[in-house]
């Protein structure tokens, strides 16, 4: 179990990469950005990036209106 800061809030997770944090959140079909430390990561590297313990993520979705 690993402590991290999501969205402001100190959670725990199992998830081992980022791909597997957008899986948990049920974010697949969703428009989102992720930063991690301050850092934006693009989409197509979310499988890769390994969450680490007191990593600072930040999920940001699209909200759409008219």
């Amino acid at each position: 179990m690993k402590h991290i800061i999501l969205n402001g809030e100190a959670t725990e997770t199992l998830c081992e990469t980022l791909q597997d944090l957008v899986h948990t959140l049920q974010l697949e079909k969703k428009r989102f950005a992720i930063e991690v430390n301050a850092q934006i990561i693009p989409k197509s590297k979310l499988q890769y990036v390994t969450i680490q313990a007191q990593d600072k993520i930040e999920i940001i979705q699209a909200v759409g209106g008219g």
